[in-house]
């Protein structure tokens, strides 16, 4: 068990690369927080997993519901050992011009202020506990952005500068911080990435990858158990790219 007893939260773990995190965590020891926007969703999942998940729904771009949900957490677990900042939004493919005032406003919101007010909640308290793991789902798009998604891939960008940023601040209180970068993959977001959903830009999509596939929730999951695992003690500040080659 490599995760055992660890007490984890992954935030947007209701579907898609969240889910397949918290599943995963579950298996190797951990006990896990599903937070997510969609109640239905996060019970669902909590329930599927079994009696080591509990299910809390938030929307972590308010900093009431980052609140109560880091309280929550120590209330049912009285600490919390590692966070999965899983939970994002992207707009949909289409020049970046055409993409409104409030479509930025949220993807800005969702995938890069989280970081920040999770970080305000969980940072005092792994440095209380004298440790922490901390792993940020960004993206290929922050490093190779892909056209028509100027705003996301600005989004994700700044998701790996925090956390280098943080990785550097943290270590001298060994909190690790580190980052996965997905290439597109099997998720509910897909169908925005490619603007349309049809057979031709899957094979537009999968012909930029060499590996020769999309990315399946069970790729990000193994990447995510060695980097919040003792195993990658010596680990901080790396943004992983767990894209079958489309960085090269």
């Amino acid at each position: 068990m490599r995760l055992n007893n660890k007490i984890s939260l992954v935030t947007g773990a209701g579907s898609g690369f969240g889910r397949g995190i918290a599943s995963r965590f579950v298996e190797e020891g951990a006990k896990v927080v599903v937070a997510d926007i969609n109640q239905e969703a996060a019970e669902m999942v909590a329930e599927e997993i079994g009696e080591n998940a509990i299910a809390i729904v938030a929307d972590v771009s308010q900093n009431t519901d980052v609140s109560a949900m880091i309280q929550l957490t120590v209330e049912q677990y009285g600490r919390l050992d590692i966070l999965v900042n899983n939970a994002g939004t992207t707009h949909r493919n289409k020049l970046m011009t055409e993409v409104s005032e409030e479509e930025f406003d949220h993807i800005l919101a969702v995938n890069v202020k989280s970081v920040f007010l999770t970080a305000k909640h969980i940072v005092p308290l792994m440095k209380k506990q004298g440790s922490g793991v901390i792993l940020n789902v960004a993206s290929t798009a922050g490093v190779r952005p892909r056209p028509g998604l100027a705003w996301y891939n600005t989004s994700k960008g700044a998701m790996i500068a925090a956390t280098k940023a943080m990785a550097i601040e943290l270590a001298p209180e060994k909190i690790r911080v580190n980052a996965i970068n997905p290439v597109a993959g099997e998720t509910g977001m897909l169908h925005l990435f490619m603007g349309e959903d049809t057979p031709e830009k899957r094979k537009q999509f999968v012909s930029s990858i060499p590996w020769g596939r999309l990315s399946q929730p069970e790729d990000m999951a193994n990447a995510a158990l060695f980097l919040c695992s003792d195993e990658a003690e010596m680990v901080t500040g790396t943004c992983m790219e767990v894209d079958g080659g489309r960085c090269i």
